[in-house]
């Protein structure tokens, strides 16, 4: 994917290094935690390091890695920080994370997605200028640098390495995987369960808020920990918390406990956990986690450790979730990659699928569908002049940052002044040709849409599978046909 425009490193090192402060909120040495193994940076969005040692890291990063002993030793030590500048960025961040937790008010909707959007980048920008005047331009610079490179090391246990080749992440648009891995595309809502290149189910999922984004990258999950605790950090956040007190391990099953009957740590601090309402899916439901409904979760784990060559029978699963009290710790025979991607322009099973871009991380550029295009044998030009109106208006209507004047409009601008010009001369036949194609491609796009889906005959046959078993959350199987399963892998049952 090194062809996809890279965005602004405030926003990917935001998603690259996210706290999940709803989510993986138990410190790092807690022992209900097993963390996963060092995530590798996505391919898909790599910037130099140059630039990286110089853009702002938004204020989550700090925040989660403060909890981390080791590293605000290594502050001290590396970058020559004292320990009231350690003292002091701390709670820059922390201040701003309580900020936006207010703001958010934990209930965000698809309408105020602008809104939150403009919250964190405003919360960046404070949190980075209030750092360069703690510590100084060239210190702020080298945490900042200090603070991405932590990240993509701290996850090693001792003796780990960091996923092989197999597990990296993909190097061209809407690659399908050949290996065992999960793979999570966050502005498309959806989880997939790849066992040896075979998509075997798929899941609708909740994402973290705009203000708590879901990283991306490679990750990978080590064990399923049922029943989890959750000991709330000390953070100006957690203050301002109902019923919460800061040290105050809450416990498995309790209602004021965030992480559900079920989690899987992907990473310092991700999670996939359940707890979530149907609701609650296709749409911002964490603080920078993969939300699933409790049936979810349950479905999901037995699938997790059958790919990774475990077992989890039903009836285990029922003796675990029936003392909610008991913490149970199960460790997975091997690691099993997650890659996180974020592509709002994919090729699924012969058409084109355009999602918002929820990060506001200007992915739906004309750049960016050339690549697709391209990855699947296809170019822009191939299309028919009505199908590259359609496509580029819905790619302008699906950006962040839509241009002023669509294509559409122009064309319709085009039309009136060419039917104002007496010498203008228009062939009638050719004219009401052309937008009787272009009304029969084209349908409304609404402002709250999440997706578009085109039907483009150059894509015929190709692309990344459609979903597979797919389980909304709902209850209800949902009208998606499903593939051949992976040879000793059962499809798990639809959520009923």
């Amino acid at each position: 994917m090194s062809k996809f425009k890279n965005t602004s490193l405030g926003i990917l090192i935001a998603l690259s290094l996210f706290v999940a402060a709803g989510c993986s909120t138990e410190p790092v040495s807690n022992t209900n935690v097993t963390t996963a193994g060092s995530p590798t940076p996505s391919a898909s969005i790599s910037p130099s390091s140059t630039a990286a040692s110089a853009a702002p890291v938004p204020l989550p990063v700090l925040d989660a890695l403060f909890s981390d002993e080791p590293f605000k030793e290594q502050l001290k030590t590396k970058l020559a920080l004292t320990n009231e500048q350690v003292a002091q960025v701390q709670k820059i961040a922390g201040d701003e994370v309580a900020r936006l937790r207010q703001l958010n008010a934990e209930e965000p909707t698809a309408a105020q997605s602008d809104e939150a959007q403009s919250q964190a980048a405003a919360s960046r920008d404070r949190a980075a200028e209030a750092i360069r005047g703690a510590i100084g331009e060239q210190k702020a610079a080298d945490l900042f640098a200090f603070a991405r490179d932590y990240w993509t090391t701290s996850g090693n246990q001792a003796g780990e390495t960091a996923p092989g080749p197999a597990s990296s992440s993909a190097t061209t648009p809407n690659s399908v995987p050949k290996d065992t891995r999960i793979v999570v595309n966050i502005p498309a809502y959806r989880m997939d369960v790849f066992n040896d290149g075979t998509l075997v189910k798929t899941y609708k999922i909740g994402i973290g808020y705009p203000e708590f984004p879901l990283p991306t990258g490679m990750r990978k999950a080590q064990s399923i920990i049922f029943n989890p605790t959750w000991t709330p950090p000390d953070e100006p956040w957690v203050a301002k918390m109902k019923n919460i007190s800061v040290g105050e391990k809450v416990a498995a099953g309790s209602k004021l406990n965030p992480l559900g009957p079920i989690k899987i740590p992907i990473g310092l601090p991700s999670l996939i956990h359940g707890g979530k309402s149907p609701a609650k899916l296709g749409t911002f439901a964490s603080h920078g986690c993969v939300g699933l409904t409790t049936p979810q979760v349950q479905d999901f784990a037995r699938l997790l450790a059958q790919v990774a060559g475990s077992e989890i029978s039903d009836a285990a699963v029922k003796s675990y979730m029936a003392d909610k009290e008991k913490t149970k710790v199960v460790k997975l025979d091997k690691s099993v990659p997650v890659e996180l991607r974020y592509e709002t322009i994919v090729v699924e099973d012969g058409k084109l699928h355009i999602y918002r871009d929820v990060y506001d991380q200007d992915t739906n550029t004309e750049e960016n569908l050339r690549a697709v295009l391209e990855a699947n044998g296809t170019k822009l030009e191939d299309l028919s002049e009505a199908e590259r109106t359609q496509v580029l208006d819905a790619l302008d209507a699906m950006s962040s940052h839509p241009s002023k004047q669509s294509a559409a409009a122009k064309d319709k601008s085009a039309d009136a002044t060419a039917a104002a010009s007496p010498s203008a001369n228009i062939n009638a036949a050719e004219k009401a040709a052309k937008k009787t194609e272009t009304a029969r491609v084209k349908k409304p796009i609404g402002k709250n849409q999440k997706e578009v889906v085109i039907e483009l005959a150059a894509l015929k046959g190709k692309g990344y599978p459609q979903a597979v078993n797919f389980d909304t959350g709902s209850g209800k199987p949902a009208a998606i046909a499903s593939a051949k399963p992976t040879e000793g892998i059962t499809p798990t049952p639809k959520v009923r």
